[in-house]
């Protein structure tokens, strides 16, 4: 028995002397796709006449496709700092929900700083692995698991800013479509395997028509419509398809 357990031991100190290294491994495959997305953002910035730094200072901060491409459309609009803020709180309060998801899979080495720290890295992709860990990790994992998916964004974001500033208009025209090919990505597996996600993006969609092409709603700026496009697809579809505990289900 002290042979077993002294064999458990080691193989616990091992893995957590591995912890930063497994985080490399396990975030490189989202840092090669933040690479190709953050190119395409990076040439919808160029386009909308963001300085190449700023774009990049932009990625270096946020890093949220979704979030970044609504701002840069307000920035773009000449938008207000108030419609900024309801935006990206509308588009990015799911990563409350993450967070404290998360909370619950962090170990010890996390003290109150590194916890404020990580919180800046949490995506969707990130979440997903980091979720999906059996038990319990350490910040040395996280740290490793964000290196690679950080480095890729800001990296791509630059490299596609880049590009946007010398590359022919027709070459750009044709890459700013792709940042909209990714959320189009994004929607359709879930669209098919969800109930209640393809209604939404629907009625999304609609509303933000109406409220583009109907004149009484001209004066409506890109921010707001956003905000209103969201909050009431959300709140009809979620009243429509709710959710029911695994309690009601059996």
């Amino acid at each position: 028995m002290e042979k077993s357990k002294t064999t458990s031991d080691e193989k616990q100190q091992n893995f957590s002397r591995l912890s930063f290294e497994k985080g490399i491994k396990d975030g490189l495959p989202i840092g090669l796709g933040y690479l190709s997305v953050a190119f395409a953002f990076g040439v919808q910035a160029s386009i909308a006449g963001v300085p190449i730094l700023m774009s990049v200072f932009i990625s270096m901060t946020n890093l949220t496709s979704a979030g970044q491409l609504a701002g840069l459309n307000i920035i773009a609009a000449c938008g207000t700092i108030l419609e900024m803020i309801l935006t990206q709180l509308v588009i990015n309060a799911r990563y409350f929900l993450m967070s404290i998801t998360l909370t619950q899979k962090l170990d010890g080495s996390f003290t109150f700083g590194h916890r404020l720290l990580c919180s800046a890295f949490v995506t969707d992709e990130i979440f997903a692995i980091a979720a999906a860990k059996p038990k319990t990790f350490g910040r040395k994992y996280f740290y490793g698991l964000v290196i690679l998916p950080y480095v890729g964004w800001t990296l791509g974001t630059l490299l596609g800013a880049s590009a946007g500033s010398i590359l022919p208009d027709f070459i750009i025209n044709a890459l700013g479509i792709a940042l909209y090919a990714m959320f189009v990505a994004i929607i359709l597996p879930p669209s098919i395997t969800t109930r209640g996600v393809l209604p939404a993006v629907a009625l999304g969609a609609g509303i933000s028509c109406a409220i583009y092409f109907i004149p009484a709603f001209s004066n409506v700026s890109t921010g707001i419509a956003i905000i209103i496009s969201a909050v009431i697809s959300a709140l009809v579809i979620a009243a429509i398809f709710p959710i029911k505990d695994k309690e009601q289900e059996r």
